[in-house]
């Protein structure tokens, strides 16, 4: 070990990984004891304790059946007391294996005073976060000599058993409401006096913007949803661009569908406003190349974070994104799309391996405290309804998204449809009905539902503010192109 001379030269014994190991993992007898008799003695301090500390936590077998049996009777809202306890471990035969009704009168006899209870709980999780951090790391040990993993992989697998360890941690969350008001009255004071918060990150399109409250805000779970082709990834990657460029902050995109080049080149298309074919197929102008060459400047220095990797579990996608946040502040998670991240149990139905990653990438929205925006598919029931236009009933494959979002959004292009011709392919309709395109709120969990109108650039693969279509002296002139309003 690299302090083993420093270690001897002051006179501490040298302590080697494998004479750790071979100790007896950090446990508190005395606590867990006192713990149970506090219950035994005061079964109120039950509601103080249960959100410390679960049986798992326990290092003796005989403390972790006895509290899970307390917690039991509590929860049945049985009266708590030892008669009760010893009949209820005798029917289910564990009154033996924990050392008769003895064991249980030593433990009453073992408290020093049951007010302390919440101080006894506080040790017992500490002694199980040290065994489960030594756990955690004796595998990661092992998994490094055998070399049995990839060291990408074996570093995501040992991130998440450490963020397992801080996640399953069931803390009293509770607050009192005058601590939360402050906090929102602040917050309410630089809003009103126009000063930036980190809490919101403005997609650079100012009607909608306005609709959910400024921007994007953290810990929420955005879904944008549409059918193929309709534009989502280039609404996507619209706003990832106004947020790198504009707030300074990091943005993570998750690409599962298409290569970091094809995205980089469809940034520059937008970014330069070359047609996009031309670009592909090198018939740029001079002047158009010199438009894409700057703007590459531009984007090259500019902090967007790409993950093209085809196949990607919600556990990798938010360990690398913590690892952006820690390095360099992370603005906003882009992930492209849900349908084709990797479920954990691939045995589980379809239904709930999306329900499932929904739930954790919300979970994710709220551990990093960034907004997670989540392309998604729209099933075909769109298309087959006479009005063409999504509902929050036409996402694909789970209910389960549209309850764990905090918005929904559907990008709708209504020429797409009206121009299809008698093969099914997509036909030039007249040059506004083109540019015509409708991002629809159908649901914000904290805000009003509605529709805004965007103008869609095919050729530049880009979503444009609408004009104005009026001023008067008292209207503000709309932003610029790329201008943030707020």
């Amino acid at each position: 070990m690299p302090n083993q001379a420093q270690a001897v030269k002051e006179g501490r014994p040298r302590v080697s990984v494998g004479d750790l190991l071979e100790n007896k993992p950090p446990h508190d007898l005395l606590a867990e004891e006192a713990l149970i008799g506090s219950i035994l003695l005061q079964p109120d301090v039950c509601d103080e304790v249960v959100t410390l500390v679960r049986p798992d936590d326990f290092f003796h077998p005989a403390h972790k059946m006895l509290f899970a049996e307390l917690v039991a009777l509590h929860n049945s809202q049985k009266v708590i007391d030892v008669a009760l306890l010893v009949d209820q471990l005798r029917a289910i035969g564990k009154l033996d294996m924990i050392g008769g009704p003895a064991a249980i009168a030593k433990l009453i006899n073992a408290v020093p005073n049951a007010a302390n209870a919440k101080y006894y709980a506080q040790i017992v999780a500490a002694k199980s976060v040290y065994r489960n951090l030594i756990h955690a790391s004796s595998q990661i040990l092992s998994e490094a000599y055998t070399e049995s993993f990839e060291p990408e992989d074996l570093l995501n697998k040992a991130e998440q058993r450490i963020y397992e360890i801080v996640n399953s941690r069931n803390r009293d969350e509770t607050v009192e409401i005058r601590d939360v008001l402050h906090e929102v009255c602040d917050l309410l004071e630089a809003r009103i006096n126009g000063v930036e918060t980190d809490h919101v990150v403005a997609t650079g399109y100012y009607d909608l913007d306005a609709l959910l409250g400024r921007g994007l805000h953290e810990s929420e779970l955005v879904i944008l949803a549409a059918r193929p082709s309709m534009g989502k990834t280039a609404l996507a990657l619209n706003i990832a661009e106004h947020v790198v460029m504009h707030s300074g902050k990091a943005v993570l995109f998750v690409s599962l569908e298409m290569a970091a080049r094809e995205l980089a080149e469809r940034l520059l298309v937008s970014l330069s406003r070359v047609n996009g074919s031309k670009l592909r197929n090198g018939t740029l102008s001079e002047r158009d190349f010199q438009k894409v060459v700057q703007q590459a400047g531009r984007l090259g220095e500019a902090p967007l974070i790409v993950d093209d990797a085809p196949s990607r579990t919600v556990t990798e996608i938010a360990a690398a994104a913590r690892r952006i946040d820690r390095q360099r502040g992370l603005g906003l998670i882009v992930i492209d799309y849900l349908q084709l991240i990797e479920p954990d149990n691939s045995n589980d139905s379809r239904q709930e391996q999306v329900a499932r990653i929904a739930r954790r990438l919300k979970g994710m929205a709220r551990d990093i405290k960034v907004p997670v925006l989540c392309l998604a598919q729209v099933n075909r029931q769109a298309e087959d309804s006479k009005e063409h236009r999504p509902r929050l009933s036409h996402l694909r494959e789970s209910g389960a998204i549209e309850q764990d979002a905090d918005v929904v959004m559907f990008v709708h292009r209504e020429s797409y449809y009206k121009s299809k011709d008698s093969d099914g392919d997509a036909a030039p309709g007249s040059d506004e009905d083109e540019k015509k395109a409708e991002i629809i709120v159908a649901k914000q969990r904290n805000g009003p539902v509605g529709t805004i109108e965007l103008v869609w650039e095919r050729s530049f693969m880009r979503f444009e503010n609408r004009a104005r279509e009026r001023f008067s002296e008292f209207d503000a002139p709309p932003p610029a192109p790329g201008d943030d309003p707020f």
